[in-house]
């Protein structure tokens, strides 16, 4: 087996999240043998990385009745490859003898090679006695503790939706600088009633009219509500705390704000410069720690997408499900609650508080507003209306939040779960 195989290619990403619990994107960027592959393998090697990431409980429930014995020591990445030869002739529709017989060849390349013939007995196994499809896909390929907090949260019934919503590959949404209708037609995309654009085509992104020309931005329909719902922000002095990727930056500067950009890693913040580069917009970034950053000037508006647990993202970020603990959300919480109490520093009086969260944890959003309230920081809610989220009316709570599940939508490729408060300083 060549060296760039994409299966290949696929198990050491796997190996990557699993075993050296790094995010899939990182381990994406450093993957120099996935650079050598034509586009076609990469866009296989991606496939099957993500397919094994969001179907991992029905492959490993696939898998372990094959197994004489559990897994251990150094043979626990040798179930990537198991997983890999499963998802294969589970759900990528492979003739069974070709994929067997490459994830066996995988097995020698890989360092693997002892457990070939156990890899071979399993595989082939599972193709003699057919897969067995499970009841419930969505609730086995959720950790237990995610889905005990969203069925505590939400009900059963909306966390099996949320759940199911996290199996499918996600369309394309694009947020574009103007006239949306007119970049519809021409990326064969439909406008969203909230204004993004979402496209199901394929196709490589960089190669798609309207990107050089920095026409348009990726950014998922749910994350480009927060912005939108400061209304019309031209002229104002505008703070975007914790603002990589910049998708949130870019709209705020396209609508005519002055902005600054402030986030913690210098890496990042050089991807807001390049994004904001290709898009003709500007806005002034700075690399500093939010919750100590101080201004020359307070601002009349302030942005706050709080790091977080990001399980609002699974649909699009399945890794997030494989890496994330308990732990990180009682965590981040606490960031959270010192990015908020240093907004009310930042923000002059009357100015507005958007805090958001690509969380499906209560935890790190409905909880965090909740308390600031009631240790009477000096502000109150300014309601969302339920017309400034058309066709995401039933995601405005009794409170006047916003809260988007990965469920919404479903019939047209879901959206991401986001927790969003408006609030204003007193």
């Amino acid at each position: 087996m060549k060296k760039n195989d994409p299966r290949i290619a696929a198990f050491e990403l796997l190996t990557a999240v699993f075993q050296k619990r790094r995010r899939f994107d990182e381990a994406l960027a450093a993957q120099d043998d996935l650079a050598a592959l034509d586009p076609r393998d990469r866009a296989l090697a991606r496939l099957l990385t993500l397919t094994v990431l969001r179907r991992t409980g029905e492959l490993d429930a696939m898998i372990a009745p094959l197994l004489h014995k559990p897994l251990r020591g150094k043979a626990t990445a040798t179930q990537n490859l198991l997983r890999l030869g499963a998802a294969q002739i589970a759900f990528l529709e492979t003739p069974p003898h070709a994929a067997v017989s490459t994830i066996v060849d995988a097995a020698a390349a890989t360092r693997n090679g002892p457990y070939k013939k156990m890899v071979n007995a399993v595989l082939r196994r599972l193709t003699r006695e057919g897969v067995q499809t499970a009841s419930d896909p969505g609730r086995l390929n959720t950790p237990d503790w995610l889905w005990k907090s969203w069925e505590k949260a939400y009900g059963t019934k909306t966390a099996t939706a949320i759940a199911a919503a996290h199996i499918t590959e996600p369309p394309l949404d694009l947020t574009v600088k103007r006239d949306p209708a007119a970049w519809a037609e021409t990326l064969g995309a439909k406008v969203l009633q909230t204004g993004s654009l979402r496209r199901t085509a394929g196709g490589a992104i960089r190669d798609l009219p309207g990107y050089d020309a920095g026409d348009w931005w990726v950014q998922d329909a749910a994350a480009a509500i927060p912005a939108r719902l400061l209304g019309d922000i031209s002229g104002k002095t505008v703070f975007d705390l914790c603002a990589a990727p910049g998708g949130k930056t870019a709209q705020l500067a396209a609508a005519g704000a002055r902005v600054t950009a402030v986030d913690s890693d210098e890496g990042r913040l050089n991807r807001v410069w390049e994004n904001l580069t290709r898009l003709g917009l500007d806005a002034q970034l700075v690399a500093a720690d939010a919750t100590r950053w101080t201004p020359p000037q307070k601002a009349d508006a302030v942005l706050l997408d709080a790091p977080c647990s990001a399980t609002g993202t699974i649909r699009r970020r399945p890794d997030i499900a494989r890496l994330r603990t308990p732990g990180d959300v009682e965590r981040l919480a606490k960031l959270q609650r010192e990015l908020l109490s240093r907004a009310e520093a930042l923000l002059q009086p009357g100015g507005t508080l958007i805090y958001a969260t690509c969380s499906l944890q209560p935890e790190e959003g409905r909880d965090r507003i909740t308390a600031l309230l009631e240790q009477g920081a000096p502000f109150d809610r300014l309601p969302i209306e339920k017309s400034e989220t058309p066709g995401l009316e039933s995601a405005v709570t009794p409170e006047g939040d916003l809260r988007t599940l990965p469920s919404h939508w479903a019939d047209s490729g879901g959206i991401d779960g986001f927790y969003v408060a408006r609030l204003r300083r007193l």
